[in-house]
């Protein structure tokens, strides 16, 4: 059967001749190739490569002999374009939640919601204008290993390809994350670490800072410390009141959280290390 529209994936050691190599086998089984875009990593001498292909027949076939012309430990990935199954998480905050569903409702996202879990109920009334399932699940009154594990069998009902914290404001524990390897993405505002707690708008305004931004990176064990996907910040001034600079703050966490999943949904961004490599 054939598959319209595939994105192969290379990462490995890099060597002369890995582009004649790879699209010498994918000409081979007659795949066309659409899209290529390929980067070496100077640091690691690692190759990355991604290209969008259109024919493919037979993809264990194909991933098997590219892999027999490619350097050892190479690693190979052959993932079909199309919407991505996630599950967003969130709390109070609704603009990332907002901005999300706005997309999903228009078929801009690269995903679909799958369902909306809250540890606060109230975004369900925004969620249920968008016909899709919120759960509420509150952490009052249980421990948190209790409340994870119960999100956990939540979550893993959905069989979801990846975790979205819309402003999720509780830490995942070592465990759950490690359930959902480079699967969870997390958006918060790039002061960290230099205005932490639950007023960063608050602090830098009375540090009189330049610019603010958003960060959106993959989740690890090590809080905010993921690899980064995107980011942007913009310039503010003497006249931003606390509430002004939080209010553009969340303008542009909503905009660089939704680049982000564009970007992982549509298989442009490779990992290496804690950095990324984005084909954008």
């Amino acid at each position: 059967m054939t598959v319209p529209h595939q994105l192969l994936l290379v990462d490995c050691r890099d060597e002369p001749g890995l582009i004649y190599k790879i699209t010498g086998v994918v000409f081979g089984h007659g795949c066309n190739i659409v899209r290529n875009q390929e980067f070496v990593d100077a640091e690691t001498g690692r190759f990355f490569m991604r290209t969008e292909l259109t024919g493919v027949r037979a993809a264990a076939e194909l991933l098997d002999e590219l892999q027999r012309v490619l350097p050892a430990e190479s690693h190979l990935r052959l993932a079909p374009s199309g919407d991505r199954r996630i599950v967003v998480l969130v709390t109070r905050e609704h603009h990332c939640l907002g901005e999300l569903l706005l997309a999903h409702a228009s078929n801009e996202l690269g995903a679909k919601i799958e369902a909306v879990i809250g540890n606060h109920a109230a975004l369900e009334p925004l969620v249920g204008r968008f016909g899709v399932p919120f759960h509420h699940l509150s952490h009052e009154g249980i421990s948190r290993p209790e409340h994870e594990e119960r999100l956990a069998e939540l979550v893993a009902s959905y069989d979801p390809e990846y975790i979205v914290l819309a402003k999720y404001m509780r830490v995942l524990g070592p465990e759950f994350v490690g359930r959902y390897v480079h699967r969870i993405i997390n958006i918060h505002h790039s002061f960290l670490p230099a205005f932490v707690g639950s007023q960063p708008y608050r602090q830098a305004f009375e540090r009189g800072v330049k610019i603010i931004g958003a960060t959106a990176h993959f989740v690890t064990e090590s809080l905010d410390e993921g690899p980064i996907i995107a980011q942007n910040v913009i310039p503010v001034d003497h006249t931003y009141t606390p509430a002004t600079m939080a209010r553009a703050g969340r303008d542009v966490e909503k905009l660089v959280l939704a680049r982000a999943l564009r970007l992982v949904f549509d298989e442009r961004v490779l990992l290496v290390g804690n950095r990324t490599i984005v084909f954008d």
